[in-house]
């Protein structure tokens, strides 16, 4: 049995993202980032005053992981990067792979510090894409032909990875080293969501090792145990609902992007909220995102 909820929460950020993703959030300086991929921006917002500030990019980037008070790491379609929190200047860090029909997509910092990071096609080509593990400067594929990849993401003791082929709308489960993050055994489906309505899209895993994802197509954020069993959905006022992040001094708040990419006239007239950022409104038991090490 799912339960539903409807939207308690409050636009945190209306800004139309064209498709905002891969949101994250700093508890060092109270700072939620997040991206709008296609837009080409990196956008901040300080949670206690809400001052908003959007860094224009010269690629189109998809995931950020802080790495110190000084550095941050993110992963674009022209490769991983280090950026200065100061001045916002982009140092070349690492290459996940050289195609250039690709971008990168989805990724999330393991426990172990190591990052996965994925790429996908320009226009969603089926099979361009694959999942990495990058431990410092060491990139390894993992999982080739993947045509979206999304809901990476980790159990609270790193033994456990997840994610999807959003074209497929398998979740999947695989058996990881704690200590590093590479797979320890083969990847097995947690929930098979074939057919049902909407696309299984960005997720993050709380201290107690439930799964929030958000559900492309449908407006809603969806909540599974570690079983695969879906427990929960709440809604969001945006049908393109993309990336959940914790937010806050406790990561007990759920931050929410969205997108308003391949819409027509017609249907952003009918979906206004597309594309905004929102924060869910219920009480989580979140955690807050592992640094990246170098």
């Amino acid at each position: 049995m799912t339960d539903s909820h409807s939207f308690t929460g409050r636009i945190l950020d209306a800004v139309d993202c064209q498709l905002g993703e891969g949101p994250t959030y700093d508890p060092a300086t109270d700072t939620a980032f997040w991206f709008d991929i296609k837009g080409q921006k990196l956008h901040e917002l300080h949670l206690a005053t809400l001052k908003k500030t959007v860094h224009d990019l010269p690629f189109l980037g998809s995931v950020l992981a802080i790495i110190d008070a000084e550095r941050q790491l993110i992963v674009s379609d022209q490769g991983l990067f280090i950026r200065s929190v100061a001045d916002g200047t982009l140092a070349p860090f690492a290459k996940l792979e050289d195609k250039a029909e690709n971008r990168s997509n989805d990724g999330r910092v393991h426990p172990s510090g190591a990052l996965w990071a994925s790429t996908m096609g320009r226009t969603a080509q089926k099979h361009s894409g694959a999942i990495y593990h990058v431990a410092g400067a060491t990139v390894t594929k993992l999982f080739a032909d993947v045509t979206i990849p999304n809901s990476i993401c980790f159990s609270p003791d790193g033994a456990t990875g997840y994610f999807v082929d959003s074209a497929v709308n398998k979740i999947m489960r695989v058996p990881l080293d704690p200590k590093t993050g590479l797979p320890a055994g083969e990847p097995e489906v947690l929930s098979d969501q074939t057919g049902e309505p909407g696309d299984v899209d960005g997720s993050v895993c709380d201290a107690d090792g439930l799964i929030w994802n958000a559900r492309w197509g449908q407006g809603a954020v969806d909540v599974y145990k570690p079983d695969g069993t879906k427990v929960a959905r709440y809604s969001v006022p945006a049908t393109q609902s993309s990336c959940p992040a914790f937010i806050g001094a406790k990561a007990d708040r759920l931050l929410v992007t969205s997108a308003w990419a391949d819409m027509d006239e017609a249907a952003r007239l009918a979906d206004p909220h597309a594309g905004k950022t929102f924060e869910l409104g219920i009480a989580v038991k979140g955690r807050f995102e592992p640094k990246f090490l170098i």
